[in-house]
């Protein structure tokens, strides 16, 4: 009977044009549906579209968890080398808050030499001599700045554009505004590596208040991409058929009732992983894949590591996948940075530089958005008395971006002479955000979803520009 008197009973059953009123709607945003998205139709609203051409179809997200030191990487800084050892300007402290060192600590210059590399002459450490190779064909962008400066909530934010819980992820604001083009694969993908998974966890890939079919799907990185795919013993593929056939009946008898998005969201699942039992397997599969290519990654075809995670983000994107994101976490070195940081760079130099110029070679680049980064960057003072570390610094951080559109060979903003802050082309989380929707096609101002009585968006409230000046 409460059913029967409900609101949504009312509307749904009642002759008062209401609910062929809210079909025309629906059917309506439909048609405009994005030709390029031929298994999931545009369900954002139409004017997010930018009014050019999009630059880029898929974006690979390389999110190096833990905050890599821009200091002794990209940024190279002559004068805190000189004045290493020695306390900072009282000055440069004014109203500087760390996260666990005193600010007053001595200043520690990189121990790593630099040169210049390619026809940009960009400026890149010995520990990446796999990234010198391709410095021509990424943007070097120095000045990218946050708001946060602990582990979680600065990789929230990148990833999501809040600190806050509950706030869809860049892929899944992606997924939602031009769906996806695999019928047989998930639109936005997620990868982990390292010592362990990221800080910010699973909010660093959800889809917060949208329809929880944009969520990302985390994929293993040895066996299986994903559990269960195997049927068990005495379970034929015509019996699971009809058993998800009899499901899915139920649970659009339960939509049509109450109307919850996300009992779409499980038939939808539930379809997906019906057809990943075949596309899976085959995605992972990377016996197929020349010993050259393994060897220019440094990937083991049986392995788990970041080299392989590349790989297969590269054999997503050839497949359909929208948006892939892979973790390597383990850049937080507040001590042992010499010996960890060399390290990490080992595990992940190779297979980044390998990544961009294989998109290359095989005419992906144009189309496909890498981008590589992390949550924030590391302070120009030492933490500790004899410690060989650095904190967490959100003034001012390093991130690289190549291909969807991106001018190759340049590097954008500077920083002041100790890399302490961004003096120039100043990069917010919420311009970098701006600048990847823009590349794909989309208008960060317009691409939208109603929650709690606003129209959300990925770039907030505050002003947001697009970085024009690294755009091709």
């Amino acid at each position: 009977m409460d059913n029967s008197l409900s609101r949504r009973w009312f509307l749904q059953q009642c002759r008062l044009g209401l609910g062929g009123i809210a079909a025309t709607s629906l059917l309506s945003r439909a048609s405009d549906a994005n030709a390029s998205s031929p298994v999931e139709q545009f369900d954002a609203s139409p004017v997010a579209r930018a009014k050019h051409t999009p630059k880029a179809k898929n974006v690979i997200f390389l999110f190096m968890g833990g905050a890599p030191s821009q200091l002794d990487l990209f940024d190279y800084k002559p004068n805190l080398i000189k004045r290493d050892g020695q306390m900072p300007p009282q000055s440069l402290l004014d109203g500087y808050r760390a996260a666990f060192i005193n600010p007053s600590s001595k200043l520690m210059g990189s121990k790593y030499s630099f040169a210049r590399h390619g026809q940009s002459g960009a400026e890149i450490s010995e520990l990446l001599p796999h990234t010198a190779k391709i410095a021509d064909d990424i943007a070097i962008i120095r000045s990218v700045q946050t708001d946060a400066f602990n582990h979680a909530p600065a990789q929230i934010l990148l990833s999501t554009g809040s600190e806050r819980l509950g706030h869809p992820s860049v892929g899944a604001w992606t997924q939602y505004g031009l769906g996806r083009e695999s019928e047989d694969l998930p639109g936005f993908t997620v990868m982990c590596s390292g010592k362990k998974g990221p800080s910010g966890g699973a909010a660093c890939w959800s889809s917060g208040y949208l329809p929880s079919t944009h969520q990302g799907v985390r994929l293993r990185s040895t066996g299986d991409p994903l559990l269960y795919l195997s049927n068990p013993k005495g379970i034929t593929p015509t019996t699971q058929r009809h058993a998800i056939d009899a499901i899915n009946r139920l649970n659009r008898h339960r939509h049509r009732n109450v109307g919850d998005p996300d009992i779409d969201a499980r038939i939808k699942s539930m379809e997906m992983a019906w057809r990943m039992q075949s596309s899976g397997p085959e995605l992972s599969n990377i016996n197929n894949e020349s010993q050259q290519t393994l060897d220019k990654y440094g990937a083991s075809a049986t392995e788990p590591s970041f080299a392989r995670n590349c790989l297969m983000a590269r054999r997503m994107v050839e497949r359909g996948v929208r948006f892939v994101q892979l973790f390597h976490e383990g850049w937080d070195q507040h001590s042992k940075l010499d010996t960890d940081l060399r390290l990490l760079c080992q595990q992940t130099d190779q297979a980044a530089a390998a990544l961009v110029s294989d998109l290359k070679q095989r005419g992906m680049l144009d189309e496909t958005l890498v981008i590589w980064g992390g949550e924030f960057g590391r302070t120009p003072m030492v933490q500790g008395v004899t410690e060989d570390g650095r904190d967490h610094h959100p003034r001012a951080f390093t991130m690289w971006m190549a291909g969807g559109g991106v001018k190759p060979g340049i590097t954008h903003g500077t920083t002041d002479e100790f890399g302490f802050n961004a003096v120039d082309g100043n990069v917010e989380v919420r311009d970098l955000h701006a600048t990847i929707l823009h590349l794909l096609g989309l208008n960060h101002e317009r691409l939208t979803f109603r929650f709690q009585g606003l129209d959300q968006k990925l770039t907030g409230v505050k002003p947001a520009r697009i970085v024009d000046e690294i755009i091709a």
